[in-house]
């Protein structure tokens, strides 16, 4: 309702409702062909592109909270959509790709309600930088088909892209003019006042040429028809649904990382940043809209965001206007849009393909170090190779493994040690081997889970023969919840020091800490007088403990002797 209210006041404010309705305009004129392009890059009929574009937008306008959001089909998605075999050989393909937009939403709606998206920032830049740049070749390998009128065979892009290479001499001279011409236009017509229209000229201008010459080079309309009136509902396929599970979460993924890019770096007019999860679930709206209307998979489009922005967007009343638009444009120009040549979407595509790749990225994290360099070269790849549905998947694998490896490596144990004059404190390392008759407070730094825990048990002072009435305390202030693992090694460390006289006590400021011991075993082994928890003074408390320490050592308790 608020969104609404932003609308309808937006209306009696000419500046704002003039600037929205060019860049609407702007964002609608422009979405047309790349909307076509969008399901050519995926394998399916170029029109659920076009309505893709036309659902997910004014959706997401309608429950995003970011002001510049555009749903849309990206080139990410697409290519995933293109490696989906349900999608692309089924009995009903057409269906299986509506049942995969909505599944998309379902399981980005999911991600909005349940506030997932802290879970992004556990994919790191490293398989993400191997992942987008090997789409962007993807992009390029996966339209020099159209391009060269050449059909290409293999198994993967690579494969038919060597295969275009060893027979070049077999592609059409004049679709190879039509699609490097596209290319050329749109790069020269940017530069000029029309900028984001010059590629829609440019498509115009090479597919009118092949209209006045009668060129043989295919056409949009020789694919597929093109309808002059807008998508009716369509139901789901139940059937297939459990098999879509995957490429629907690998689509949600994509969608949702490039989405959260928008919703960080585009702040809304009043400088205010969008909500993510709000933003996931109006990600997820558009898909569930686009599928149901016969369209693809969408998600949050960095570059149409940015276009709408640029264009002097003021409110959402842009987005709305932008699917207005394409509306007209189905119902009005449908047999113009027909006569588009393939070779000219296919240039715009391999352009789009080009922009994705960021060879910055590429020699920024290959300097960061060999195990990120690694990272991202083989999710590039993987990308390359396989599914990108199953790469997608592994990259999250591959990020996952990086934070368990990056983690145990920042792992480290301090020894603190008292001054007695004047009870300072200072850090230093800690002891080899637990001696005869000491008090050790050790401190660990970095985190502890059950990845971390051996090597904790690693840095842990060694129990010997020379270990006689010894207390070990360790600090434990600043964890939450080790794990079990974590005190699986507290209580064999505590038994190692009961066994050789010595024992072992632990500060604690957590009550979940506390029961975790209590649960390994530790505290049968230790006694709950050596468990203390900690107040609001920073130290207060380890120093109560040395002192009960030092009086146990005192007494002889630990002594063979007794």
């Amino acid at each position: 309702m608020a969104v609404m209210r932003a609308w309808v006041s937006s209306l009696h404010d000419r500046a704002t409702w003039r600037k929205d309705a060019v860049a609407g305009l702007v964002l609608g004129v422009e979405s047309v062909p790349d909307g076509l392009a969008g399901g050519l890059l995926a394998g399916v009929n170029p029109v659920y592109g076009l309505y893709g574009y036309m659902l997910g937008t004014i959706t997401g306008a309608l429950f995003t909270s970011a002001t510049f959001m555009a749903v849309q089909a990206t080139g990410a998605m697409a290519i995933v959509v293109a490696d989906v075999p349900q999608v692309q050989a089924n009995e009903d393909p057409n269906r299986a790709l509506f049942t995969l937009a909505i599944l998309t939403g379902v399981v980005m709606l999911a991600a909005g309600l349940f506030k997932l998206g802290s879970l992004l920032r556990w994919v790191s830049r490293s398989v993400m930088v191997g992942f987008i740049n090997a789409v962007g070749v993807n992009i390029i390998l996966g339209q020099l088909n159209d391009f060269s009128g050449y059909q290409a065979e293999g198994g993967n892009r690579v494969v038919r892209a060597i295969d275009l290479l060893l027979n070049l001499g077999q592609a059409h001279s004049p679709t190879v003019a039509i699609g490097t011409g596209t290319i050329v236009l749109i790069l020269v017509l940017e530069r000029t006042r029309l900028g984001a229209l010059g590629m829609v000229l440019a498509i115009i201008l090479t597919s009118a040429t092949v209209f006045v010459f009668d060129m043989q080079i295919d056409q949009l309309r020789t694919i597929t028809a093109v309808p002059g009136s807008l998508p009716l509902p369509t139901l789901p396929d139940i059937s297939i649904a459990f098999s879509l599970v995957v490429p629907a979460i690998a689509l949600a993924f994509v969608g949702l990382v490039q989405g959260a890019g928008i919703t960080t770096a585009m702040p809304n007019p009043d400088g205010t940043y969008a909500d993510a999860s709000r933003d996931f679930i109006g990600q997820g709206a558009g898909n569930v809209a686009s599928g149901l209307f016969s369209g693809m998979p969408v998600g949050g489009s960095m570059s149409a965001s940015s276009l709408v922005k640029a264009a002097g967007a003021r409110s959402k009343l842009a987005l709305i206007l932008a699917s207005i638009v394409m509306a007209l444009a189905i119902l009005l120009f449908s047999s113009a849009i027909g006569y588009i040549a393939m070779p000219a979407l296919a240039g715009l595509l391999m352009l789009v393909g080009y922009r994705t790749i960021k060879p910055q990225d590429l020699r920024a994290v290959w300097k960061t170090g060999f195990t990120q360099a690694t990272a991202m070269t083989v999710t590039f790849v993987l990308t390359m190779i396989i599914p990108l549905q199953n790469a997608v998947l592994l990259g999250i694998g591959i990020s996952l493994i990086l934070f368990v490896i990056k983690q145990s490596n920042r792992l480290v144990l301090r020894r603190w040690d008292f001054d007695a004059e004047t009870g300072a404190t200072r850090e230093i390392e800690p002891p080899n081997e637990v001696g005869d008759s000491e008090v050790i407070v050790l401190q660990p730094y970095g985190s502890v889970f059950f990845a971390t825990a051996p090597m904790f048990e690693h840095l842990l002072p060694d129990v010997g023969p020379a270990s006689r009435n010894s207390v070990v305390i360790i600090r434990l202030r600043g964890l939450r919840d080790p794990g079990a693992t974590f005190m699986r090694v507290m209580e064999r460390y505590a038994r190692q020091l009961d066994d050789n006289s010595c024992r072992l006590m632990i500060t604690y400021a957590d009550a979940k800490v506390r029961s975790q011991l209590q649960a390994a075993g530790v505290l049968l082994v230790t006694g709950n007088d050596s468990l203390y928890e900690s107040d609001e003074w920073l130290g207060a408390t380890i120093r109560r403990a040395v002192s009960d320490a030092e009086a146990w050592i005192e007494s002889g308790a630990g002594s063979p002797d007794r």
